[in-house]
């Protein structure tokens, strides 16, 4: 197995990154009505002093961050992602092979034991979605494409078989991520992640019951047609993500994202949809819980693993 994308995301930042500021932003000012950031990546340790995922959670619990939804991309992350979450009531773990991960799996022929071990994963406490699976056309050629579209479609399977939500990534391919939804038969809770259509791609997701989830990249000026999506669906749809450390919210764009950045995306969406933040905040709550259950539940107490 070769080394993840997620390594060479964060050796990507570290080396074009010396011209600008990688510092973490300071806290904003703390919501009335808390959130759930639905999609980070907390065991990539980010920035000129980066913070350990407990650190990060703290400082996300001051500003109102109710919980966070830890997400894997390979087997080393899933595996992280189910051991963190069950040991910090504030997270929920998600776990999958990436589509840019599938084709690495595939070339080492380890592709159906690593779906099988994900299967396995998704059966562990506090496992509350399968994801980030889907299709992804931008980082992967045509000679690529078998492996993810088989991955997908196993990953389907594995949120329905365990009644788990389920992250899509989608970037560059969005009619061939809908066309497979609709062969294969989308989970009842389905999520894209950070949501990257238009309006009228939104409106086709939300009128079958798939939730939207948008990032700090909806602040960006050249995001028009995510702002448009995001006015183009019922509340009900809505959820909000940091997908840190990536998609920092201006007007940090740049530096590292981390969960209790979401006031800043949070507060610009309201402002965009001219409603009160603390209602849209309450209905995002709402809608997060429908689709990963609570955080309540004690964490499990295990002797080994990562702390």
């Amino acid at each position: 197995m070769t080394e993840s994308n997620y390594v060479r995301k964060r050796e990507h930042r570290a080396e074009n990154g010396a011209s600008r500021d990688l510092s973490y932003p300071p806290l904003p000012t703390p919501l009335v009505v808390g959130v759930y950031d639905n999609h980070a990546h907390l065991e990539i340790m980010d920035g000129d002093e980066p913070l350990d995922y407990r650190e990060q959670l703290d400082r996300a619990s001051a500003v109102g961050i109710r919980g966070v939804v830890q997400v894997g991309g390979d087997l080393e992350t899933s595996r992280w992602s189910v051991e963190a979450a069950q040991r910090e009531p504030r997270l929920l773990a998600a776990v999958a092979i990436h589509p840019n991960e599938a084709p690495v799996y595939e070339r080492a022929g380890t592709l159906d034991d690593a779906i099988a071990e994900i299967d396995e994963l998704a059966s562990k406490p506090r496992v509350a979605a399968v994801g980030e699976t889907g299709l992804d056309f931008f980082r992967t050629d045509e000679s690529g494409r078998d492996a993810q579209y088989r991955s997908f479609e196993a990953h389907i399977e594995i949120a329905k078989k365990h009644d788990l939500a389920m992250q899509i990534h989608d970037r560059d391919a969005h009619a061939e991520v809908l066309a497979t939804l609709e062969r294969v038969g989308a989970p009842e809770r389905t999520v894209f992640h950070c949501f990257s259509g238009d309006a009228e791609m939104a409106r086709y997701c939300a009128e079958r019951g798939w939730y939207l989830s948008f990032a700090g990249n909806i602040t960006f000026k050249n995001a028009a047609n995510l702002r448009e999506a995001l006015a183009a669906i019922p509340r009900d749809r809505i959820l909000i993500e940091t997908d840190a450390p990536f998609l920092t919210p201006m007007p940090f764009r740049g530096r590292p994202n981390s969960p209790y950045l979401i006031p800043h995306t949070l507060r610009f969406m309201a402002d965009e949809l001219g409603t009160d933040v603390a209602l849209l905040a309450a209905q995002i709550s709402s809608n997060t819980e429908l689709a990963y259950g609570s955080w309540e539940a004690e964490p499990v107490t295990l002797e080994h693993g990562h702390g």
